[in-house]
Formats: C-alpha cells, structure tokens, sequence
C-alpha cells in the first residue's frame, strides 16, 4: 500500500513537470497500471505516457482518464503507425457492420446507429444481410458464375454450369425441370419445410433429398436443387452457399477495417505488424473453457499454470467460463475472480507482459442469454484488475487480433444446438468436426440455426459474421475437443477443461499450429 501511494505521489510530480495536473483517482489508476514494473521500467514508462499527452494536445492540462488509456496503449505500438497494436481484444458490440451494395459490387460500411432496443425492421433486415451476403459469393462461384470462351471453346463444355434462381422465378412457373435455389430453410408451417428469399418462399419435398456435408439445420440458408412442379420443389439435392478464401472476400472491402480496433486500415496488410509475426517465434495464445473457479482442484490446476507459465509468458491467457455453479448467488462470482488474482501472487513476469481475457458463458452474470453477450460486470471483478491490470472482460464472442492474424472466440455448446436441430445427421459420425467446420465456414456465421435454438440481438448480428474467414475460429464447447482446417480457416473446439482431465490448447501464431497441453498432477512431471 506504501508503494502504491509513494508511486501515486511520483506520477502527481511528473506530470506537472510536464506541464499536466491530474486527479486522484485517475493517479491511482495510473499508479496500479505501473506497479507491476520495477524502478527502472516506472520510469520509462512515465516519459512515454507523458511524451504522449503531449503529442495528443489536449484542450486542458487536467488529463482526463480516457486520454490516460491512449497513451498507455502506446506501449505496445513502438514503431508502429497509428491504430497499430500487436495485440488487441475487439467488444462484440464495436465490430463494424458492412451492407453488400449490389450496384458497385462491394460491402459498404453501415454508419447508423445500432442499439440492442433496435427496431423492428432489423428483425428481417439482418437476415436479409446475410442472405446478400452469401448471395454475391455464390454467384461469383464458378459452377453460377457465366461461362468464359477461351479460343472458341466454352468453359461450359468441361464444367456444369448451374443457372441460380429466385423463389419468384419458380412461382411465376407451373413446372421448372432444373432448378437451383438459394435461401433459408425454415418451417412456416408445423411438418413443412420451405425455403425463403426476399423474393419470396417455396414449399420444399425433402422425402428423396441426398444431404450434402454439414448439419442443416432451420434457420441457415441452403442450396436446393431439384424439380418443381405444382407450388412444390423436390429436392434432389440439398448443400450449403459455397465457401470463399479469405483472401477472394476481402477483395470486395477495400482496405477498409472490416474485422474491428482502432485501426482505420486492416491489419491484414501491415507489414510491420508482418515482420513482428515473423520474427517472434515463442509468442503463444492459451485457451481454456469451462473453468469453474468453485472449484478447488480447478484453483490447484490454475496456480500451476500460471506458476509454469510466469517464465515464459504468453501473449494472452484466454479463460471461458461458466467460472461458478448457475445456481449460485452472483455476487459469489466476485470472491472467486479475487481468488483467481491471488492465484497469480509472485509471477510478476506473467502479470507485466500476459492479457488475462475472460470470456462469459451463458450462465456467468453478464446479461440475457442473448448473443452478443455482455462482459463480466467490472464491479465483480475489481479486486482482479486491481492486482492483475492486463485483464480484460471480453464480450461472448469476442474478436482478437496478433499482428496480422485473426481470431474469434466463441464461449457456445454449439455441437449440441446442431445435433439437436439438425433435419438430417450426417452418417459418419467419425468426420464430425469437418461437417461442424463446414457449416460454420460456408454459413459465414457462428450461429447458423432458429432465433429460438440461439437469440441474437439483432443490431449487432455483423459480430457473428465470419466473413472474411478469420485465421482461426476458438469454440468453446464442453463437447470433445478437435480441430480442422477448411478454405484457409482453422476451427478449434477446447473442450472442457474440467472434464478434459485439464487439458488446454496453446496456440503458436509464428506458424499457425496448434499444441495439446495438459496440466499434470505432479508440476515434476
């Protein structure tokens, strides 16, 4: 507590040396930033931040707290421009939404307003989004996409060509021998299935259908091929929107930020923030899910990695929750999260150079069961930001970003909403995470199921996109843990970290690969 109030009084004096006053609670605010740092390091850090306030030419001399954080995020962009970081955690409720502008063929960034009271109209304006969205990728794929003459010869004649039509071209007919129709798949009547554009909606014959790989569920949109005939479309086939390489996706954004963070250009493209990636072999991002911290062995396992980890920091420590039994009384969450702090009591290391990010699940106090869902509240967690400064209370799913690289992390028993909704299981129960992966990648979406399987505020459904596929998806489900590549994209299910015999993932952004750990009963070991 001295050393606090001595380093307080220390930072009251060096900013009026630089010409600056502030108050009391914003020093001590400083002060707890700094206090994991040694002498030396204090007071570097000091000049940095006050060289800073300088250069943001402030309107007053009282330096408010919000102008404090800017300059203390500059620590970790030396050397690099503007809205650079190395690291950076993206709230759900802050990821940008774009709208596909049909007429110059590109996403366009939505500037209104949103609010989770939003209006009615977003109830169908979300799910019209999206279906754009899928819409100009699969046209563009090349089994729709128009056929190339090339000396004299059409591409035709060596690739099947598919012709996309709309719920309005079937209706206007009596009978179409070939049809292939992009939209939702929904049950409008009980026992009926039906698939819906904005065009409208066509009842679906599913009886002699062959199921593509993926869970197909109601409420994400398919590709139906078939025959219709009196206001019905047999269904031959039945398969998902074609996936597309990030690389083909972004084309269409421009350098625009369309992943999220201060940066007004995607990172994507930084090649400072490249050279960074590169050339830092050892950095590792850690995930673990369902980490009950009411747990004593839970604390023991805990203690232990961080204790193991305090020489040889990672980048970030991701933690998934539920962190305490649902039927517990909230406030009890606090007592566990400062234990959680004390657990990390003499790894110094750990606590100057780790996030510690803490991801809510559906039964930690955080909101409605609604997705996006809101962050752990602070006033639960003060005791651990104050001993741990690095924490950060991250939104359900929150998006993350390692120089160039981009991941999502999602805290959602999402293997079992899909067994559990789908209209047909997939056979071969042994490739089950390529069919998990699948749907996710060519939905574009993390929730790709009925409103009522998974609510989601409306406003803010562009958080769930997976458009452009990130580098790695992170789903935190309780089910076994796997991982699977498609179209550029890694998808990684944790497990459970309780039921796992404490197992967790660590993954090595250097060369995109992912390591099984698992915390011993005997540290020795």
């Amino acid at each position: 507590m001295d050393d606090l109030a001595k380093l307080k009084k220390k930072i009251t004096t060096s900013f009026k040396l630089s010409g600056f006053l502030i108050r009391s609670e914003n020093s001590i605010f400083l002060a707890e930033q700094l206090a994991p740092f040694d002498e030396n390091e204090r007071e570097k850090w000091l000049t940095i931040i006050t060289e800073n306030l300088q250069n943001q030419r402030l309107k007053s001399t009282h330096v408010e707290r919000a102008a404090l954080e800017k300059a203390i995020n500059e620590i970790n962009r030396v050397g690099l421009d503007e809205g650079e970081s190395v690291f950076s955690v993206i709230d759900a409720f802050s990821v940008p939404r774009y709208v596909y502008n049909k007429q110059n063929k590109k996403f366009e960034l939505d500037t209104e307003h949103r609010s989770i009271l939003a209006k009615t109209t977003m109830k169908s304006s979300q799910m019209k989004q999206r279906y754009e969205m899928l819409l100009q990728k699969t046209l563009r794929h090349e089994l729709f996409a128009p056929a190339v003459i090339e000396n004299g010869v059409s591409a035709e004649s060596r690739v099947k060509k598919f012709k996309l039509l709309y719920c309005e071209n079937l209706l206007a007919n009596s009978a179409v021998e070939e049809a292939v129709v992009l939209g939702l798949l929904t049950q409008l009547k009980e026992g009926k299935f039906f698939i819906e554009d904005p065009t409208g909606s066509v009842e679906l014959d599913l009886s002699g259908a062959k199921f593509h790989a993926g869970f197909f569920c109601e409420g994400c949109f398919v590709l139906a091929e078939g025959s219709y005939a009196g206001g019905v479309l047999k269904v031959d086939g039945l398969g998902f929107p074609p996936a597309e390489p990030a690389t083909s996706s972004r084309a269409f954004f421009g350098t625009q930020n369309s992943w999220g963070g201060e940066s007004s250009k995607l990172l994507k493209y930084s090649a400072r923030l490249q050279e960074l990636e590169r050339s830092n072999t050892e950095a590792t991002i850690v995930f673990l899910s369902d980490v009950r911290l009411d747990i004593p062995v839970v604390m023991e396992k805990l203690r232990m990695l961080f204790v193991g980890y305090d020489s040889c920091p990672p980048v970030a420590i991701v933690l998934m929750g539920p962190f305490a039994a649902s039927e517990r009384q909230h406030h009890a969450l606090k007592q566990h999260l400062n234990a959680l702090g004390a657990l990390a009591n003499g790894c110094e290391q750990l606590k100057k150079q780790t996030e510690l990010i803490l991801i809510p699940s559906s039964e930690d106090p955080s909101g409605p069961n609604i997705f996006p869902r809101s962050p752990i509240p602070k006033t639960l967690a003060a005791g651990l930001l104050k001993v741990w400064p690095r924490t950060r209370l991250a939104t359900n799913p929150c998006r993350l970003q390692y120089c160039t690289q981009q991941i999502v992390v999602c805290r959602l028993d999402l293997m079992a909403k899909f067994c559990r909704n789908t209209l047909h299981f997939p056979p071969d129960t042994s490739k089950i995470e390529q069919h998990f992966a699948r749907t996710l990648i060519c939905q574009g979406h993390l929730t790709p199921i009925h409103p009522i399987a998974m609510p989601v505020h409306w406003d803010y459904d562009a958080a769930l996109w997976l458009y452009p596929l990130p580098d790695l998806i992170v789903i935190g489900d309780s089910c076994q843990s796997f991982q699977t590549s498609q179209h550029g994209c890694t998808v990684l299910n944790t497990g459970s970290f309780v039921k796992s015999k404490f197992s967790f993932k660590v993954y090595i952004p250097h060369n995109k690969t992912i390591e099984d750990s698992e915390i011993p009963d005997n540290m020795d070991e």
